[in-house]
């Protein structure tokens, strides 16, 4: 009997909803998400927690398109490299190299929906259990820290902290995915604006899709900037 109260009380904690932070927390965890995209040095290091959404993406999406993934590296540049086998060209093959910059800013709006829906401690767990998954795949030594080193943080704060401690980190998280996944987009405009990235995601999909690389490029702002919008109002109860 103790065990099956116990097993309760976990699905209880975990599916159950939390009570809605005040509204100072949630524009102060906006404050300091804003503060590790927008300062050059500190999004230097803040950019892997980007770069990790965005190669996940990619990985995700080639799983559920029917592709087989054979890895994931993230670099000490706060680059990345996922690679899956299978059809070269087709929608599969489209979806997942349109995956990356679309990854970041898509799972911060669904994680403000969660949010939004009062469910704090089953987002915490769902990013760790994304994050042991995406483990697996990792096959070099920095990208594996880089996912360990994340996956311990969500995974101490949702089983060791208190609600209050929670909520922050979660609405932070949150705020980061949605503000950090516009500014790649926009570094990488600026890339090809100078001649370089030539291989980028958005030339990629245009050598598959003869569609030019400024649509995708225009593609991946309206998602990241939609998003920020949309999962900001949520955060914000608006």
């Amino acid at each position: 009997m103790a065990r099956t109260h116990s097993a309760a009380d976990l699905w209880d904690r975990v599916f159950g909803s939390q009570p809605a932070p005040e509204e100072w927390l949630v524009i102060a965890t906006g404050l300091v998400a804003l503060a590790a995209v927008v300062p050059h040095p500190i999004w230097r290091l803040s950019r892997n927690a980007v770069t990790i959404a965005h190669e996940g993406g990619h990985g995700l999406v080639a799983l559920l398109t029917g592709r087989r993934l054979d890895g994931i590296r993230l670099h000490s540049d706060t680059s990345g490299l996922t690679v899956s086998a299978g059809k070269p060209t087709g929608l599969g093959m489209i979806l997942t190299a349109a995956a990356g910059y679309t990854a970041p800013p898509l799972l911060g709006l669904g994680g403000a929906w969660l949010l939004a829906a009062h469910h704090i401690t089953l987002l915490l767990w769902l990013a760790t259990a994304l994050l042991i998954a995406m483990l697996v795949m990792i096959r070099n030594v920095y990208g594996a820290l880089t996912v360990i080193v994340t996956g311990a943080a969500f995974l101490l704060v949702s089983w060791l902290t208190e609600p209050g401690v929670q909520a922050a980190f979660a609405y932070a998280a949150v705020w980061f995915l949605l503000l950090g996944g516009v500014r790649p987009a926009f570094e990488l405009q600026s890339k090809r604006r100078h001649g370089g990235a030539p291989d980028s995601d958005a030339d990629q999909l245009s050598r598959l899709t003869h569609v030019p690389p400024a649509m995708w490029l225009f593609l991946f702002h309206s998602v990241s900037l939609c998003s920020l919008i949309g999962g900001g109002r949520w955060l914000l109860g608006l």
